[in-house]
């Protein structure tokens, strides 16, 4: 099963929240009457600023460059089309919404990250949207090694009337989570949530927890988990997409979550992780609200991207 909710005002609030990036790039094409190599290295430079990465940035001028040698692009408004065919190109491979296989009972969902990025945030508003898409969940709060974020689980299933399976901050991790499928299948429950330690991918300790934990699920469910969502921090820039290389060597990540996009002007770091890493991005967040957390759309970020 692939869910979905309706946007509402997602679109204009991802415009808004990329409008520190757009301005950088949409600037350079504002009162310019034609392509020269000061436009073209000017562009080059916003797209590093804007955290596109070397690599993506070097391929993206590369094929600029072809068409304006084979005389396809004669206008500032070509340009700008093309650039925006050959973004929606490199990220639309990458553009995979989460599938919920109903038939798992309970379909495991691990989320993973470092403190600050949104973890437990995003664990509750996708909990609000399964709920809403009548599927039944649990969620399972073995983030035991932060202060409060066993509380913080708690209110958003409070919230939502969604069951937490908790235990005493400092508990183990995966006995947390096993309990939790446990309690899930017997009830037969369609999802579990899984939060697990805040960790920075420095500390060896808590990655070796973090497999342990799969090792546990493992045991009680071969398939499980059936999903590691991985959440990173948009404005971050390039340490998200170290922190993506380190946890993607730990753990087996299937999907990304990206937070945070609103006033960043960083948002082109999508673009990095999705072609360097080749993870498919589940979602993006621009707010703190249900809402503000929606399935990862190529076409319409790169819009909101290029204003």
């Amino acid at each position: 099963m692939i869910f979905k909710w309706a946007k509402k005002n997602f679109l204009t609030r991802l415009k808004q929240g990329l409008k520190r990036t757009s301005l950088g790039l949409s600037s350079i094409f504002h009162g310019k009457k034609e392509i020269d190599s000061d436009l073209l290295e000017q562009l080059h430079d916003s797209l590093l600023l804007a955290d596109v990465g070397i690599e993506t940035t070097t391929l993206l001028m590369e094929k600029l460059q072809q068409r304006i040698k084979r005389h396809e692009v004669a206008d500032m408004q070509a340009l700008l089309a093309v650039l925006r065919t050959e973004m929606i190109a490199l990220l639309q491979p990458y553009a995979k919404p989460l599938v919920i296989d109903v038939s798992a009972k309970p379909f495991v969902i691990l989320v993973v990250g470092v403190n600050g990025a949104g973890k437990t945030t995003t664990i509750g508003k996708l909990a609000q949207h399964l709920q809403e898409q009548q599927q039944s969940v649990l969620l399972a709060a073995g983030d035991t090694f932060r202060a409060a974020a066993v509380e913080q689980l708690q209110a958003w299933g409070e919230r939502t009337q969604i069951p937490v399976i908790a235990q005493h901050a400092g508990a183990d991790s995966a006995a947390v989570i096993y309990d939790g499928y446990q309690a899930a299948h017997a009830r037969k429950l369609d999802v579990l949530i899984a939060d697990t330690a805040g960790r920075l991918h420095t500390q060896n300790n808590l990655m070796i927890e973090l497999q342990k934990i799969t090792r546990v699920l493992a045991k009680a469910n071969a398939q499980a988990p059936h999903e590691v969502l991985l959440v990173l921090d948009g404005s971050a820039g390039q340490n998200s997409l170290q922190q993506a290389r380190q946890f993607k060597t730990a753990v087996n990540v299937t999907g990304i979550a990206i937070t945070k996009l609103d006033g960043t002007a960083k948002g082109g770091i999508i673009f990095a992780i999705a072609t360097q890493l080749g993870l498919p991005i589940r979602f993006i967040g621009v707010g703190e609200t249900v809402e503000d957390l929606q399935e990862f759309d190529a076409t319409e970020f790169v819009d909101a991207l290029l204003g």
